[in-house]
């Protein structure tokens, strides 16, 4: 089936857009949003693949769903197998790049406040290769307790906020207002926000059930230390500290 609309969930890493998705894709009305951007070349991509790709992320209602965490040179390379397809000039500007490629799309942008932690959840991520932790499941026995490293917790912290900036300067060139997912209260807000959502992006809500979390939290006594160690490090000589 091709979309009569989609809506598009930008992020950054460990602000929970996985969860998100999950849950969007168990009320059955919300598209199945998939981060196939990041799982294909766009250079081989063509117009049959990029139709299938939407016919997969396409419920019966006509709603499709995409996520992405904008890197480069991986999004302009996008941009371009996207013009390439549906014909569009170079001076086309990217947002309406993007809704030629799903139509009527609707935004929305996920954060996550506490930026050091997202930074901590993310290294911790990639030093015991547990990104996600399915619900009811053991925690992995690996021992990342001697892991630690400052540099790359700090460059994590600085990619998530250059990541946004990027989403920003995105909505800025579009004139688009997202709607915004603040990871903090979504967690404490989980059902409802989904509700929300599904409102934000037109659809009925009345009879739509969703799903439990289909994850645990991962965060953990070593994530803690670290945020804490991290902390210190990083205003270490600072005068007026900030945290």
């Amino acid at each position: 089936m091709k979309p009569t609309q989609s809506y598009t969930i930008f992020f950054s890493q460990r602000t929970g857009s996985t969860l998100l998705a999950e849950a969007l894709k168990s009320t059955g009305v919300a598209g199945v949003p998939r981060e196939f951007m990041h799982f294909n070349d766009p250079e081989t991509t063509g117009l049959q693949a990029m139709e299938q790709r939407l016919e997969e992320g396409t419920t019966p209602n006509g709603v499709f769903g995409i996520k992405d965490s904008i890197c480069f040179p991986q999004f302009d390379n996008w941009m371009t197998c996207f013009r390439k397809i549906y014909n569009l000039a170079d001076d086309v500007p990217r947002p309406a790049v993007w809704e030629a490629t799903f139509p009527n799309c609707k935004y929305i942008y996920m954060t996550r406040r506490n930026k050091v932690r997202l930074a901590v959840s993310w290294w911790r991520a990639i030093v015991s290769d547990e990104w996600h932790r399915g619900h009811g499941q053991k925690p992995s026995e690996a021992d990342i307790s001697a892991e630690y490293n400052f540099d790359a917790i700090n460059h994590l912290e600085a990619e998530s906020v250059l990541r946004e900036a990027a989403m920003q300067e995105f909505f800025d060139e579009g004139g688009i207002t997202p709607m915004t997912i603040v990871y903090e209260d979504f967690i404490q807000n989980y059902e409802r926000t989904v509700l929300d959502i599904l409102t934000y992006l037109g659809i009925e809500t009345t009879g739509v059930v969703v799903a439990p979390p289909q994850f645990d939290p991962i965060a953990d006594d070593i994530a803690e230390q670290w945020v804490q160690r991290y902390r210190e490090e990083r205003q270490k000589d600072w005068t007026n500290r900030a945290w």
